[in-house]
């Protein structure tokens, strides 16, 4: 099926490991979304998580969803465009950074979805979310070649992000450096370099950008918006505890898949609990 989009559109979202009630809401949401991919980070393997890749794949979708191990997390990635296998290739904590691959008319665009650790003071979070950090510096590809994305719930801060919080590291703000380093652009930053906007705000009102989407410099002269979609944090339905985002590119999915509606056999699986 050839397709006649005008743009490739993105959406990162976070899941909240979902319940299966709240599951079914999310995917009354994520299937009416406009976008052709749909990043959805924090999940986990659970019924929740479950619902939502058992229904958009039984509606035609292409999921790829490495199941997190029993108290971890990860990420998933649905797509009604064809996928294969990405490059993206992290070895800790593999199940939080999927990586696919979709056509284009201006050749393959490779999509990373990454959920990074949270973490608290103590040291084995620390290491833990240090190590994930590094181990993506040498896993994912580099944004000076070839088309690519790297999105999702990155728990790290842009350097100048205001306010300041003087509980990030260094080694947090140094991943985003990296990914400048790397050959990616802030594709929100590139478009709005001055809009104080946040995707997950605390108890106490304060404000924090956790969600990202970066862009290769190839893409730099293809994007056509980027913004923060913060119906889903901040409406009555409470989605999630995030607010999620959305970006547009000027480039032609070469072929969609023939899906159908994911939530019209919604009400026939059971819960498992």
């Amino acid at each position: 099926m050839t397709s006649q989009a005008s743009t490739l559109d993105v959406l990162t979202f976070n899941l909240n490991n979902p319940s299966r009630e709240r599951a079914e809401r999310q995917l009354a949401y994520l299937a009416a979304r406009p976008e052709q991919v749909l990043v959805l980070t924090e999940t986990v393997d659970s019924a929740g998580c479950a619902f939502l890749a058992s229904q958009f794949g039984d509606a035609g979708y292409a999921v790829t969803f490495p199941r997190p191990e029993r108290g971890e997390r990860g990420a998933m990635i649905v797509s009604r465009l064809p996928t294969q296998q990405g490059p993206a290739s992290v070895g800790y904590l593999p199940h939080r950074a999927v990586s696919v691959t979709v056509a284009t008319d201006e050749g393959p665009l490779d999509i990373t979805g990454l959920y990074v650790p949270s973490r608290d003071a103590s040291e084995a979070k620390i290491t833990r979310k240090r190590t994930f950090l590094e181990r993506c510096r040498t896993g994912l590809p580099r944004g000076d070649a070839g088309l690519g994305l790297v999105l999702g719930d990155f728990n790290v801060l842009e350097p100048e992000h205001r306010p300041a919080y003087r509980f990030f590291q260094q080694f947090e703000y140094g991943f985003y450096e990296w990914l400048g380093e790397a050959g990616y652009r802030d594709a929100f930053r590139a478009l709005h370099p001055d809009a104080a906007e946040y995707s997950w705000v605390g108890r106490t009102g304060d404000g924090y950008r956790y969600d990202h989407v970066h862009a290769s410099a190839s893409l730099a002269a293809e994007l056509r918006s980027c913004s923060y979609v913060h119906e889903p944090r901040t409406g009555t339905d409470r989605l999630t505890d995030h607010s999620a985002l959305t970006i547009s590119l000027a480039l032609h999915p070469a072929r969609t898949l023939p899906v159908t509606d994911p939530t019209e056999a919604a009400e026939l699986v059971p819960a498992l609990f």
